[in-house]
This record gives C-alpha cells, sequence and structure tokens, in this order.
C-alpha cells in the first residue's frame, strides 16, 4: 500500500514535478474563477489529499468565499490537514469527508458541480477505470463546468498516456481547454469544459479502485 502521507513529501521541494504540477493545477482554478466571476460556485475534489491545490488559489483571492466544495479523501492524515487549512483561512464553504472517491453516493448532495478536480487519480488506475471514471463525470458535472485532471508519463517509451484520456473526454462532450505536458516533466494537467447534457447522478456503485 501506498504511505500517502510519506508521497505528499515530495511537495516540499518547489522544483520538484510535483510541486510544478499542483502549480499547473492552480493556474486552471485561477482560470475556472476568472472566466466565472459572479455569483456562487461548487466543487467536488476526488482523492484530495491536504487540499493544497484547491484551498491555496481560494484562500489568496477576494472571491475564495463564494466557493462551496467537497473534498473526499480517506487518508486521516491528509484529510485532517485540508480541514486545518480550510479553517486557518476561514473558508467556511469546504467539507472534507473520508469517504471513497470512487463510490457515486461520495457525491450525493454535492453535484452537479462548477469545477470537478481528478488530480492523482487517473495515474492510479487501470484503463478500463478511467474511462468508466471519465464517463461518469457527466453525472457530477453542472452545464458548462470544467475538468482539471493529471496523469503522470511513468514510461518514456510507452504510448502517450494522455491521448487516450483526452478522446474519452471528447468522446462524452468534453471540450479540450488546454493540456499542459512539458518535456522536461512527467506530469501533464488537463483542462476540460462540459458542454453535453448533463445526466442525474444514478444509483450507487463502484466506478474506480486504485491498483497503486
Amino acid at each position: 500500500m501506498t504511505d500517502w502521507t510519506a508521497w505528499h513529501r515530495g511537495y516540499d521541494d518547489p522544483d520538484s514535478d510535483l510541486s510544478r504540477r499542483r502549480r499547473s493545477v492552480q493556474a486552471r482554478i485561477e482560470e475556472w474563477l476568472d472566466a466565472h466571476p459572479d455569483g456562487p460556485l461548487r466543487v467536488v475534489s476526488a482523492c484530495a489529499g491536504d487540499g493544497t491545490d484547491l484551498l491555496e488559489v481560494l484562500a489568496r483571492r477576494p472571491d475564495g468565499g463564494r466557493v462551496t466544495a467537497r473534498l473526499l479523501e480517506l487518508d486521516e492524515g491528509l484529510a485532517a490537514g485540508a480541514e486545518a487549512l480550510a479553517r486557518r483561512h476561514g473558508l467556511d464553504g469546504v467539507e472534507v469527508l473520508r469517504r471513497d472517491a470512487g463510490r457515486l453516493s461520495s457525491y450525493d448532495g454535492a453535484v452537479p458541480a462548477d469545477l470537478v478536480m481528478w488530480c492523482g487519480v487517473f495515474g492510479n488506475l487501470d484503463d478500463t477505470d478511467v474511462r468508466a471514471t471519465v464517463r461518469l463525470t457527466r453525472r457530477l458535472a453542472a452545464p458548462g463546468a470544467h475538468v482539471v485532471w493529471t496523469r503522470g508519463r511513468f514510461d518514456e517509451d510507452a504510448a502517450e498516456p494522455t491521448d487516450a484520456i483526452r478522446a474519452w473526454f471528447a468522446d462524452e462532450g468534453f471540450v479540450e481547454l488546454s493540456l499542459d505536458a512539458p518535456r522536461s516533466t512527467g506530469y501533464r494537467v488537463g483542462a476540460h469544459r462540459f458542454a453535453g447534457a448533463p445526466a442525474p447522478l444514478g444509483p450507487d456503485e463502484t466506478f474506480f479502485t486504485f491498483v497503486r
């Protein structure tokens, strides 16, 4: 089993791939907020870790308080860290639930969301579960919602892993906004906008299981 608390220590180095990935994710969140300057907004973040990807952005923006968010994280230490970070910055609209992000019931009451975050998820799933997750994203997304996702490239000799993911999102009615894939790193950060018709959340089911 992966020690996720130890894994997060990679963020301690500001020049690490993890830190660079975080800055890229945060830039996509900033773009989403700037594109929606008025009214309340709702976020769901799967496998959210300590929540820093989202919470640092909300904390430094004067409009961060209009965002309500559900962060799903099973690791107790990381979930507690996310709660502490939200409290420290007065982000009262943030809830952190110790629930399985791979079950639809974990999203009940928090969707449809205006931003769906799959950061640190796809690289830990087999392709069948990645495809299922992309397909089910339309059940979580409000009309015009943005999706931000990440995927590492662990084998330089293998096919580019994001090609299939991008095609799957297109198949489900999502328009690609950007793909950050610097040659010097192993991370990829994608952003899409939902241009299709939403679907109801539906009955509970498991749609992904971590394999790492």
